[in-house]
């Protein structure tokens, strides 16, 4: 597998982690490179994580699903990225949240913004592919994407709010397809 999809699936599954990022920053007057540290190192390592957890699950399934595993790729990334889209999607008043650099709020964002990974990770069992490298890198650039959000905070919120959600479900409902068709199509 080149470095090329992962890093795409890095940044569709780091739009969660960008946005709660963003909302930080517009919160965090005090140590906010600590904090950026703090987000961008809890994000990225989750993100690994769950990537490792949800490919783990998917080896065991391969042996009973190995005629459709890339619908089952695809269906998994669309409905990752379809709920992205809807949740971008969504309108109402946004509370803006009070945070506090603890250690449960952060493992609780953490978790909350690497849910989606765990079915990325899936996806990847599915694609009989090595897990480590894309997981790494996965988590890399959800430590970018996560670190830059709490950095660039106040200024960038007001301009994109949650639309940054929909171009990361996008991004994956995009990846989805291509695995589609590239198995369908393949000679």
């Amino acid at each position: 597998m080149d470095v090329i999809l992962p890093v795409l699936i890095g940044i569709g599954l780091s739009m969660d982690c960008f946005a709660v990022s963003l909302a930080l920053g517009t919160t965090t007057k005090n140590k906010l490179l600590d904090t950026a540290i703090i987000i961008g190192l809890c994000f990225g390592l989750f993100q690994t994580g769950m990537i490792l957890a949800g490919w783990a699950a998917g080896t065991g399934l391969l042996i009973y699903i190995a005629g459709f595993d890339h619908w089952l790729a695809f269906f998994l990334l669309a409905l990752i990225g379809i709920k992205m889209i809807f949740e971008g999607s969504e309108s109402g008043d946004e509370k803006e949240p009070v945070f506090v650099l603890r250690i449960i709020p952060v493992i609780v964002l953490s978790i909350a913004t690497s849910i989606d990974s765990l079915g990325a990770g899936i996806s990847f069992a599915f694609l009989h592919t090595d897990i480590l490298i894309p997981a790494i890198i996965i988590g890399i650039v959800a430590f970018i994407f996560s670190f830059g959000g709490v950095i660039s905070g106040t200024r960038l919120k007001a301009l994109l709010g949650k639309r940054i959600e929909i171009a990361g479900g996008l991004i994956l409902v995009a990846i989805g397809l291509n695995i589609l068709f590239t198995h369908i199509f393949a000679p």
